[in-house]
């Protein structure tokens, strides 16, 4: 199948929690909750977890995150997670998102894509490359 390509903006809120490990030799482990509200042919909202490493080096950091997308894509009212995975070596940013396999739920069913994420003066835009395989009725 051929993957459609969406692109919008969307807003953040990181919240700050309580770790569960602390860091040693210099590394700086977190956790935050995030809450994103996503504007264009993807309006939905999102909420999930981060964890992150700041390391000693400036510009040097990793984290992962899930969460959950729900809203519509396209017209398609459902939901589906995101797993995020970054890296940053001397601030050169290498970032992966993708859709869980079989996450997607309602119309979104069979959902399967990747996103990629960029930062404009204090903007936040994404960029989906997705496709929908309707899942064969039994």
């Amino acid at each position: 199948m051929e993957m459609t390509k969406v692109t919008g903006k969307f807003d953040v809120k990181l919240n700050p929690e309580s770790a569960y490990a602390t860091g040693v030799g210099g590394v700086n482990l977190g956790r935050m909750t995030l809450d994103k509200s996503f504007y264009g042919e993807l309006e939905a909202r999102s909420q999930g977890e981060m964890l992150s490493a700041m390391t000693a080096v400036k510009g040097s950091a990793g984290y992962v995150a899930i969460e959950q997308v729900v809203g519509k894509l396209c017209g398609r009212q459902g939901s589906f997670v995101l797993q995020h995975f970054g890296i940053m070596t001397d601030g050169q940013n290498r970032l992966h998102l993708e859709v869980v396999p079989h996450s997607g739920a309602g119309e979104l069913t069979g959902l399967y894509g990747t996103m990629a994420i960029s930062i404009e003066n204090g903007q936040h835009f994404y960029e989906f490359s997705f496709c929908l395989e309707q899942e064969a009725e039994a």
